[in-house]
């Protein structure tokens, strides 16, 4: 398979036949570069699969996209939420707001749209620097953190969802047959969605999938703790991923379409592809816990895409969050546990 770096640009506006097409929405300041906004056609008007993130710039593509596409955002008829990250679910809210559309998302992601609109910024900084000293963060990685910020901070206003996407149904697209299936484990209520309609090229296998960031070309999506303040259930996001990956391998849908990157054939061999990482690093993580190690010694010596000392400072909380979910797995699965007395709490592994 070509890297990302080896294929022509694809067009702003792509025609995947079949009453769907695609637009490249710009992601400002991010290495992904845009997420790819599904436009379905319905009996009812277009459909969206997610939107974009809440930028003028990216307001703009994707209003441009959908004239380009001989329609208007103020035609469009419902918005599909992948999941309630910003770059998927940022312009839904402008969207609704032009046209009068539902939007539509899992409760378990509802739920967290809810209480970021609830939560004072104050609350959530508060939330993180306590976090990270439990993982065994030094003071100068937590110290911005505690230091003033402004009241209101972008995507802490997301819009409200008036529709609830119910597992394994039929979502309401007249003329259409979309199922959602849920996925977590990149967020608690990410959600593929399975078009059980026959492949308009007649490729091979089920249908189309649109993946959102669940299953994705060439990048493994990055799998943290499900942050809550509020919530102090033992969550275990990877096995959550882990479970769901087989899950949407036992589709065998006929071409992936994901929410960044590229459409890809043979899900399956992706899903064993990921199954395949995910149990090499969690057994190289047994390596390094060799010895006693708190979460932010072990995101120090994991392999990233950079070393260590190169990653600034919003990617090494995501690093961290990422180690966390990894070793709440191990642990779950009596491979690792906490050494009693540590304080901050460090791990081992299990002889």
């Amino acid at each position: 398979m070509k890297s990302s770096q080896d294929r022509e640009p694809a067009p702003a506006v792509y025609d995947h036949g079949g009453g769907v097409r695609s637009l490249r929405v710009p992601i400002p300041d991010n290495p992904l570069g845009h997420t790819l906004v599904y436009v379905v056609d319905t009996d009812r008007g277009p459909v969206l699969i997610d939107t974009g993130w809440d930028d003028p710039a990216s307001w703009d593509t994707l209003a441009s996209g959908l004239t380009a596409c001989g329609t208007s955002v103020a035609e469009i008829h419902g918005v599909v939420v992948t999941h309630h990250h910003p770059d998927h679910h940022g312009l839904s809210g402008r969207v609704r707001e032009a046209s009068g559309a539902w939007i539509a998302m899992h409760a378990a992601d509802t739920a967290v749209v809810r209480r970021t609109r609830q939560a004072r910024p104050e609350r959530w900084f508060s939330y993180m620097a306590a976090k990270l000293a439990a993982a065994g963060a030094p003071e100068e990685h937590i110290a911005p953190l505690r230091a003033a910020r402004p009241r209101t901070l972008p995507g802490l206003s997301p819009a409200l969802p008036d529709r609830d996407i119910v597992p394994g149904e039929l979502l309401d697209l007249p003329g259409r047959r979309l199922r959602a299936i849920w996925t977590p484990g990149h967020t608690p209520g990410h959600v593929c969605l399975h078009l059980e309609e026959t492949h308009p090229a007649q490729l091979p296998g089920h249908g189309r999938l649109f993946s959102g960031d669940h299953l994705l070309p060439e990048i493994t999506p990055h799998i943290g703790l499900y942050e809550d303040p509020d919530d102090t259930t033992v969550t275990d996001p990877l096995g959550d991923y882990l479970d769901s990956l087989e899950r949407v391998g036992r589709l065998a849908p006929a071409e992936v379409l994901p929410a960044h990157q590229h459409p890809f054939p043979d899900a399956a061999a992706r899903v064993r592809e990921l199954l395949a990482h995910h149990e090499t690093r969690l057994t190289d993580l047994l390596t390094l816990l060799a010895e006693p190690l708190t979460p932010w010694q072990l995101a120090e010596r994991m392999e990233w895409n950079r070393p260590w000392a190169d990653i600034p400072h919003g990617s090494r909380t995501i690093a961290v969050s990422e180690a966390e979910s990894h070793l709440r797995r191990l642990v779950k699965a009596g491979r690792a546990e906490a050494v009693p007395g540590s304080e901050p709490v460090t791990y081992v592994a299990v002889p």
